[in-house]
């Protein structure tokens, strides 16, 4: 359900601006996007956790508000962030 600290820094190099740059919404983005699909793959054997899922929605509703953000402020770096992630399809 969580991940890695390995692939947190591989998100961070491959979405951020910088390898220092954490915060910055891109970085955000990708890495509750891999924490998003991690859950799924959890519900696929326990159906019934809706403890888990309660925060699934949580982090779904919290990356929908970055990425309002995100288009907002940098229309191209949306537009970029959701190719290479393949959201909103």
């Amino acid at each position: 359900m969580t991940i890695t600290e390995q692939k947190k820094s591989e998100l961070i190099q491959e979405h951020g601006r910088d390898a220092k740059n954490t915060g910055s919404p891109e970085v955000q983005i990708a890495i509750i996007t891999e924490r998003i699909n991690a859950l799924q793959g959890h519900f696929k054997s326990n159906h019934k956790d809706h403890a888990s899922r309660r925060g699934l929605l949580m982090l779904v509703g919290r990356r929908n508000r970055l990425l309002r953000y995100l288009s907002r402020t940098d229309r191209d770096a949306y537009q970029a962030l959701i190719k290479k992630l393949g959201l909103r399809k």
